[in-house]
Order: structure tokens, then C-alpha cells, then sequence
């Protein structure tokens, strides 16, 4: 069995820069559009997250109907 740790990756990475961004804009005094990156940066994750779902569900569909 072949586990890919990729996507795992992929949102540590984003959830990182976020972080990073926010507190740089935070420390500048850009709260408000701190607050913004921060949002979009949750969006970037959950859409990454829905797709990773979205080939779960199709993976279990396939082997429980043999397709």
C-alpha cells in the first residue's frame, strides 16, 4: 500500500505561510488585511481538503461496488 504524504504537505505549507503573512501584516499594523490573508488562506485549505474528500468518496465507491 502506497501512502502520499503530499496533500499533508501541500497544507501545512499553506497553513505556514499564512501564518507567517499574518504576522508580518499584524506587526506593520495591517490588521484588517491581516485578517484577509488569513481568510483567504483558510479558503486555499478548505478547497484542497473538499478535493482530497471528493477522491475518498470516490476511492470507497469503487471498492465497495467493484467498479
Amino acid at each position: 500500500m502506497d501512502f502520499d504524504l503530499t496533500p499533508v504537505f501541500q497544507i501545512g505549507a499553506v497553513g505556514f505561510i499564512t501564518a507567517i503573512l499574518h504576522t508580518v501584516l499584524k506587526q506593520a499594523g495591517k490588521e484588517d488585511i491581516a485578517h484577509w490573508a488569513t481568510l483567504v488562506g483558510f479558503i486555499i485549505v478548505l478547497y484542497m481538503v473538499s478535493h482530497y474528500i471528493g477522491d475518498l468518496f470516490t476511492e470507497v465507491k469503487r471498492v465497495f461496488l467493484f467498479n
